[in-house]
């Protein structure tokens, strides 16, 4: 008897747990998506799972061209070309985004407080925002080129 009463509590602690838990995961599958189902192994390890590309390994570190930087998985429009600057990092590097571009939340990882950011349109990963960058803005958004498409301006 004894052991047929704690399966049935831990049937109903683990369908109170899900309860709790399923939302969560929902909404974070709502938020993030793959679209651009031509994405590369590398791309998705960055955009889904925040991880980082080597520094100095985009193409786009040297992209002078004006023009603007998109979301490589949704498409929509980040930064201006104008924004562009070389912070010396290894990563391509703006000033500021275009206005509702970005959703941020704090991170914590490798024991340090940062601002990341993520598409507000289709909620994958790009890089983090500091508070060392030149001009008016004081921002550096330091962002993975993997994550961009640069098309110019014609």
């Amino acid at each position: 008897m004894q052991k047929l009463r704690r399966k049935f509590f831990r049937l109903i602690g683990f369908s109170c747990l899900s309860v709790f838990l399923l939302p969560f995961n929902l909404i974070h599958s709502a938020t993030k998506k793959i679209i651009n189902q031509n994405l590369t192994k590398e791309q998705k390890e960055i955009m889904f799972n925040e991880a980082t590309e080597k520094p100095n390994s985009s193409y786009l570190n040297h992209e002078n061209r004006k023009g603007f930087f998109h979301c490589a998985n949704c498409g929509v429009k980040l930064f201006s070309s104008n924004a562009k600057f070389d912070s010396g990092t290894g990563w391509p590097s703006f000033t500021e985004s275009l206005p509702g571009a970005f959703k941020t939340k704090i991170d914590y990882s490798f024991g340090i407080k940062r601002t990341e950011y993520h598409c507000a349109n289709c909620g994958v990963h790009h890089g983090h925002v500091f508070d060392d960058g030149p001009g008016s803005t004081g921002k550096r958004f330091c962002n993975n080129g993997l994550c961009l498409i640069f098309k110019p301006e014609y």
